[in-house]
């Protein structure tokens, strides 16, 4: 749980990739998986194409904290679910993220990851957790205008979150609910 922050980010940052322009792509004009718009807001002014050019990951690991991270509650949740859970956040934003969450554990679809919500996801087997929010994901992206432009690679995306996310899993301690009985 607390702590995975680090671990997540360098997940995010790999899938993100460098500086994009695609005009295909509504987010426009990217760097490290921050839009030009997302960056001006976070840092309150109007940004060029050269500075958004010039981000490194030590810029963008603040707004990431702020944005995504806090936005999903990533250090109250499982390791590995957080992974998956700030992923989505980062790439459909964390209210769909949230909801898509909360309806693989069974607690209200409301979009706010409050203290009913960590119960669910706590007591949820988080494997099961993280396939949901990945099959959902990829679902939910199957639905878009632009999944014909961009689907490959979301899709190779979400298979290879899904894999991290599955390996950071904790196994239980030995002994733990094997025929404990």
């Amino acid at each position: 749980m607390l702590g995975n922050f680090d671990n997540v980010l360098q997940i995010v940052l790999k899938e993100e990739g460098g500086f994009v322009n695609n005009p295909a792509d509504p987010g426009g004009m990217t760097n490290l998986g921050v839009t030009k718009r997302v960056w001006e807001a976070f840092v309150g002014h109007a940004v060029s194409e050269a500075d958004m050019r010039a981000l490194t990951p030590a810029d963008v690991t603040p707004l990431y904290r702020q944005n995504y991270w806090n936005g999903i509650r990533g250090d109250n949740l499982p390791m590995g679910v957080d992974c998956a859970v700030m992923d989505f956040a980062v790439n459909s934003g964390v209210n769909r993220a949230a909801k898509f969450l909360q309806q693989a554990c069974n607690a209200t679809p409301d979009g706010n990851i409050g203290p009913n919500t960590l119960n669910a996801v706590n007591n949820a087997d988080p494997i099961t957790v993280i396939d949901t929010v990945c099959d959902q994901r990829l679902a939910f992206l199957q639905s878009l205008s632009t999944f014909a432009t961009f689907g490959k690679g979301w899709t190779n995306r979400v298979n290879r979150v899904k894999a991290a996310a599955e390996q950071m899993v904790q196994p239980p301690p030995l002994g733990a609910a094997q025929g404990q009985g």
